[in-house]
């Protein structure tokens, strides 16, 4: 069967494009969460939009199941194909058009993130959304994903920046959701489909909102001696009515590590916690906003709050964040990376019940959040390939996430629920929710070939007795 369908696939892609052999699969057994290995069946990726439809078309035909990948970026295991087909589009590069006038672009899903960015600046825009791993991720991915990032406190998520995508359904159906020019009567398929992990079916055109380039910008640094000062200083700037651009934050072990690598922003290593903080906009009245984050956080116990001076001052201090998770790898040959969003007012609670279960499971915690929604971002390094350390990181982070539940959070902000997340569904949702769920990608994806057992546990889906993972 597999045989006859690469034979399919070959004819559309042509023979470089498929790939079958062993060793040409295994850079696709993971994704960027180290925990989970699986293998496709065999790989293709489509250069074109036709190319991607017509294969689509074809696993329909044969009754194949396929996962769609990006970049391979992800962190929750959400674009693993096991033993199904692969389909990535990592060849669909191109920004088809900017309309600098409606402020809009039009791009195909394998676009990298900043590089949209950089082609936009021409004309004073800018696409907002800005995930860490904005330099290798892919439009197609955040958009499956639902992707955020430090400045969606401000700007949203990437749902907030989507205007209209042309799809294929999973039965090879082309259409169309949402729209570039103004909103579309019925119900919110397009919001539907944002978010949807590779499910619903594949985006080969993406029409994204751009944004002006803000005319000023001021980034603040402040750095505290606990950690619970640092989260108490968060919810008190925005109890004062400003809303920051970005707000997040790093704990010790995070600093120490950003320092020792080629990444060094110039943190203060005996900090426990340093908040970075950035407000945009129109130059009145920035100044002011500063002085008022300036003035919360040393209410709230800061050592010394300073400002980026210049562009170049800017940059560094957001290289160290953006680049905190790359310097970890420093730090062990794995690393597990969760996600998990409380109450702000929670945050002083919930990380020092972080730090107890750290303490309890004999591992390192490395917190770097947007503490500005809650978002935590908990990381442990450790050796996937000792088996007693594996399972004290396992059991540390379920504990994390129970708690984070407990405190009236949720099980994800950005990274999505994929395979990691299942086991959660059900503590987060009642059986009546997960139904509707299941109901929902039903009228997308009836026969479940769409990433399969992914993101609702099966056994919750009242009409589907099977899988096909």
């Amino acid at each position: 069967m597999i045989s006859q369908v690469r034979e399919t696939l070959e004819a559309i892609v042509g023979h470089r494009w498929v790939k079958a052999r062993a060793p040409e699969l295994a850079p696709y057994d993971a994704d960027g969460l180290p925990g989970y290995r699986a293998t496709p069946s065999l790989a293709v990726f489509p250069g074109t939009r036709d190319e991607v439809i017509a294969v689509v078309r074809a696993l329909a035909r044969t009754g194949t199941a396929w996962v769609p990948r990006g970049a391979g970026t992800g962190l929750s295991g959400g674009a693993l194909a096991h033993d199904v087909v692969l389909i990535g589009l990592n060849r669909l590069t191109r920004i088809i058009d900017v309309d600098p006038i409606n402020r809009f672009a039009r791009v195909e899903p394998g676009v990298v993130n900043a590089r949209l960015s950089r082609d936009t600046t021409r004309f004073g825009l800018q696409y907002a959304p800005d995930p860490s791993s904005q330099t290798a991720c892919t439009i197609g991915g955040n958009v499956a994903e639902n992707a955020g990032g430090p400045h969606c406190l401000k700007y949203g998520v990437t749902l907030n920046h989507i205007l209209e995508c042309e799809v294929v359904l999973p039965d090879g159906t082309v259409t169309r959701l949402g729209g570039a020019y103004a909103e579309q009567d019925g119900y919110d398929l397009l919001g539907a489909f944002v978010g949807s992990e590779g499910c619903f079916g594949i985006a080969t055109e993406v029409t994204v909102r751009l944004v002006p380039l803000p005319d000023a910008i001021h980034t603040l640094l402040a750095d505290f001696a606990s950690v619970q000062e640092a989260a108490r200083a968060v919810s008190r700037i925005i109890a004062s009515g400003i809303v920051p651009a970005a707000l997040e934050m790093m704990d010790n072990a995070t600093i120490r590590c950003v320092e020792a690598s080629i990444y060094a922003a110039g943190y203060p290593v005996d900090a426990a916690a340093v908040l970075l903080c950035e407000v945009d906009g129109v130059a009145e009245g920035l100044d002011e906003d500063v002085s008022i984050i300036r003035d919360a956080c040393l209410a709230t116990g800061a050592r010394s709050v300073t400002v980026a001076t210049s562009a170049d001052d800017r940059t560094r201090l957001w290289q160290g964040r953006k680049k905190a998770f790359g310097a970890m790898g420093r730090l062990s040959p794995a690393l597990v990376v969760q996600d998990a969003v409380v109450p702000r007012t929670k945050l002083p609670d919930v990380l020092t019940a972080i730090d107890a279960i750290a303490a309890q499971y004999d591992v390192r915690v490395c917190n770097v959040f947007h503490a500005g929604d809650g978002n935590l971002h908990p990381n442990i390094p450790y050796n996937a390939h000792d088996p007693e350390e594996s399972a004290r990181v396992h059991d540390a982070m379920s504990s994390i996430m129970q708690v984070c539940i407990a405190a009236g959070g949720t099980i994800t902000g950005e990274h999505g629920v994929g395979l990691d997340k299942l086991p959660y569904m059900d503590t987060l949702f009642d059986a009546a929710s997960l139904d509707a769920m299941c109901r929902v990608r039903s009228v997308f994806d009836p026969d479940r070939r769409a990433n399969p057992g992914k993101v609702v546990p099966v056994h919750a889906c009242k009409e589907w007795h099977g899988t096909h993972v």
